[in-house]
C-alpha cells in the first residue's frame, strides 16, 4: 500500500480535513487527519494495518508482541497486532507517564513493536517505550499509519510508516497569515480537559 492508498482511506470516510486545526503536540496545521473516521470502518482498519503489518514483519521479522499507547493507537495497535498474530496491550497516562497497566506484562527479552496512528513530532513514541525498557522488552521499531512529519520526526528507533507526508506545521506566535486568518480547531484529544 502506497501513500496515495493510504490517503484514498481517509478521503473515503472523510478524514483529511482542511481548515486550521491545533495538534496535540501544540504546532497549528492547515490539515488534520481524523483517523477515528478511518477506524470506526472495520474493512478500512483492516486493509491498513495489514499493510503495516506485513511491512513490519518484511522489515524486522514478527515481533511478540505490539504496545500502543492509548487512547488514539489501541484500535491499530490491536488491528496490526492480529494480521502479525501477536498479543496487542497499552499503555496509558498514570500520574502524567505511559504505565503498562491492567495486568499487561511484557517478558524480557520480548521484541516488541510500538505502533501509532498519526504522528507529527513523535513525542507519544518516545514516551511509549519507557515502560517498554523498564519491563526488559526490546523495542524493534515504532510503525504508524501517517507519519506526517515528512520523516523528520525523532521517535528513537527505526521508523516503519504506511503513508509519509510533508505536511507543515507552525508554531502558534508564527503563524502564515492565511492559517492566522481561519479560525482554529483542536480536534485532537490529548488536550482535551477534564
Amino acid at each position: 500500500m502506497n501513500t496515495e492508498q493510504v490517503l484514498d482511506e481517509f478521503r473515503g470516510a472523510g478524514a483529511l480535513r482542511e481548515g486550521h486545526f491545533i495538534l496535540a503536540s501544540g504546532l497549528h496545521s492547515p490539515m488534520f487527519l481524523q483517523k477515528n473516521l478511518v477506524f470506526q470502518f472495520p474493512e478500512r482498519t483492516a486493509r491498513l494495518c495489514k499493510a503495516l503489518a506485513e511491512k513490519i514483519e518484511a522489515r524486522f521479522g514478527k515481533p511478540d508482541c505490539i504496545v500502543s499507547p492509548a487512547v488514539g493507537a489501541i484500535i491499530p495497535g490491536y488491528e496490526t497486532a492480529r494480521w502479525l498474530g501477536v498479543p496487542a496491550m497499552y499503555v496509558e497516562r498514570e500520574a502524567g507517564a505511559f504505565k503498562l497497566r491492567r495486568a499487561f506484562r511484557i517478558e524480557p527479552g520480548w521484541k516488541v513493536v510500538v505502533i501509532e496512528d498519526v504522528i507529527t513530532t513523535g513525542g507519544s513514541f518516545r514516551e511509549a517505550v519507557e515502560p517498554i525498557a523498564a519491563a526488559g522488552g526490546e523495542v524493534l521499531c515504532c510503525a504508524c499509519i501517517v507519519d506526517r512529519s515528512g520523516g523528520r520526526a525523532d521517535v528513537g528507533f527505526p521508523l516503519v510508516a504506511l503513508a509519509t507526508l510533508d505536511v507543515p506545521t507552525y508554531p502558534a506566535d508564527n503563524l502564515p497569515p492565511e492559517l492566522a486568518a481561519l479560525p482554529a480547531e483542536e480536534p485532537g484529544s490529548k488536550r482535551l480537559k477534564s
